[in-house]
């Protein structure tokens, strides 16, 4: 009787060939991946020297100045953390801060609520009933604040503004409202909320993009089925929506809170900080020590407590993030 073995069972347990073989294969595995990481690798360098050159170097250099006393020219005289225990008791630097408070109101919290709301409308009926071509040019009026340059829109909304043949005071006035009319950008208690209104302007074309985009992602059987139980438009906003919209709510939140922080174009071209530092913000105030007071390590400074809150908030937003997507998965 001749007894038949099979190849693969005269094969060792644990994978085929003799362990000298393994052994070649999975160095030439490792091999072939540590050169697979390395052609990767070299795609990200562009990108990381233009990262270390713009961000870094500078970042480190304003740090360092901002341990010195330097008018910008000259050799700065290093004076340690004097710089900071300025900023500790100046009032103009934490009146600024409460300003950037406003912003983040006007560019963060109240865009997202507006966006979110005209893109349910729109995805619900605009696009239902008009189609998307009248979507899309809905969409791309609310979004063309986002692509004008910054002082093109500060000028046309000074022209508006304007105390004298404004046009809004003119408007005001043919309707019998002259009552209402006032500098809106030279009047201490009305420059901080003018400025505030045109940010709103400026900045809700961004949550609208990206929330008709997350309204793409969501399932239509959720609003279909909400809506045979008799549930009406607003509640299904509620309940349907806005939880499916939850992630693309985050990063807009974050997006504009950071864009509010150092928010500077608009605020100076419409009021330059003024009226008597009614709209000053820090970014501006770092401006105005850096290169009107010349005080350069001042400046920079706050420049540098700025960049840290910026960082310490993304740092938090994004790990809460990622933890309530681990929660959800």
């Amino acid at each position: 009787m001749t007894a038949v073995v099979s190849k693969d069972a005269a094969r060792p347990a644990g994978g085929s060939g003799t362990p000298s073989r393994r052994r070649w294969r999975t160095r030439r595995g490792r091999t072939h991946r540590t050169s697979t990481e390395g052609s990767y690798a070299l795609y990200l360098l562009p990108g990381g020297l233009a990262f270390l050159i713009v961000i870094i170097v500078p970042f480190v250099m304003n740090t360092g100045i901002s341990f010195t006393d330097w008018s910008g020219v000259g050799t700065p005289e290093f004076t340690g953390l004097e710089n900071y225990d300025r900023l500790l008791g100046d009032d103009d630097f934490w009146e600024s801060f409460r300003h950037s408070l406003a912003m983040v109101a006007a560019m963060a919290l109240v865009p997202t609520a507006i966006g979110l709301v005209l893109a349910s409308a729109l995805f619900d009926f605009v696009g239902k009933h008009a189609g998307s071509r009248w979507v899309a040019a809905v969409r791309a009026c609310f979004y063309l604040p986002q692509v004008l340059p910054i002082a093109v829109a500060g000028i046309v909304w000074s022209w508006i503004l304007a105390p004298e043949s404004g046009s809004l005071n003119e408007l005001l006035g043919a309707v019998g409202l002259d009552a209402l009319q006032q500098d809106w950008l030279g009047d201490p208690d009305w420059a901080l909320y003018s400025v505030m209104t045109v940010m709103v302007w400026v900045q809700i074309g961004f949550p609208l993009v990206i929330f008709m985009s997350g309204l793409q992602r969501v399932d239509p059987a959720l609003h279909e089925a909400a809506e045979l139980d008799g549930a009406g438009w607003w509640r299904r906003f509620w309940h349907v929506t806005l939880p499916q919209l939850r992630p693309e709510i985050a990063v807009v939140l974050l997006w504009c809170t950071i864009a509010a922080l150092k928010v500077f174009g608009m605020v100076y071209v419409l009021t330059g900080g003024g009226p008597g530092g009614a709209t000053n913000v820090p970014s501006y105030f770092a401006y105005q020590n850096f290169f009107e007071n010349f005080q350069a390590g001042y400046g920079a400074a706050i420049s540098t407590v700025l960049t840290a809150l910026i960082l310490v908030l993304a740092v938090v937003a994004l790990k809460l993030q990622t933890r309530a997507e681990d929660e959800n998965r």
